[in-house]
This record gives C-alpha cells, structure tokens and sequence, in this order.
C-alpha cells in the first residue's frame, strides 16, 4: 500500500468518529511537518543542547 494512503488512515483510525473536515486537515498538516522537519534534521543535522544554548544566549542578550 502507498504510505500517504497508509498514514491517512492510521490518522483517521486514531481521530474520534465525531471529528471535523478541519480536525483532519490539521492533523495531516501536523504529520507533514513533523515528517518533513525529521528529513531536514536527517539531511542538515541539528545542534547539541550546548550550542542551541549558545545560540540563544547571544539572541536573549
């Protein structure tokens, strides 16, 4: 099976029988972005607690 069909209805089976268009929408929307910020993590790499620490330092200040 495709995985988009495959991820719509594990998310349809996981959302209340009483959800909205929107609460569907939203929920897909969420997906996409959590799927699509793991691959740019994967691609780009990510910072160590350390330097995200630093970072914020200089923007606090």
């Amino acid at each position: 099976m495709n995985a988009a069909k495959e991820t719509v209805r594990d998310l349809l089976d996981s959302l209340p029988d009483d959800c909205s268009l929107q609460d569907v929408q939203y929920h897909l929307y969420v997906v996409e972005k959590i799927r699509s910020g793991i691959a740019k993590a994967e691609q780009d790499g990510t910072l160590s607690q350390k330097d995200v620490e630093k970072k914020l330092a200089r923007w606090i200040s």
